[in-house]
């Protein structure tokens, strides 16, 4: 069964596990409505965080697992904000898998 969300008028098309069929498809009122989905409220933060997925994306091709995701964003964040702790807060119960998800990136590879 395709799933989809409304967004601005428009169908975005979503697979089983609610990630975007078509990372084109993104926008950040498509983030809000997958964010609300998963009980989050966007703040600054998340799209702090959200911006450097993207940007991670961009740069290796592919979504961050874990432990790269807490080391990348400690690279250009800082170490306060390098911490899974910080991004559990922010993207419970799974930061790579729901941060990707929202941030309209594929799943991670070993993300269950």
């Amino acid at each position: 069964m395709m799933q989809s969300i409304q967004v601005e008028g428009r169908e975005v098309p979503l697979d089983k596990e609610g990630f975007l069929r078509d990372l084109q498809d993104w926008t950040p009122a498509v983030a809000e409505q997958l964010a609300r989905a998963e009980d989050i409220q966007l703040t600054e933060a998340h799209w702090e965080i959200i911006e450097l997925l993207q940007q991670f994306y961009r740069e290796f091709e592919l979504s961050p697992a874990m432990r790269p995701l807490v080391k990348y964003i400690g690279q250009h964040l800082g170490a306060d904000k390098g911490r899974s702790i910080y991004l559990m807060q922010l993207f419970p119960p799974s930061p790579a898998k729901i941060g990707s998800k929202i941030a309209g990136l594929p799943k991670p590879t070993n993300c269950l």
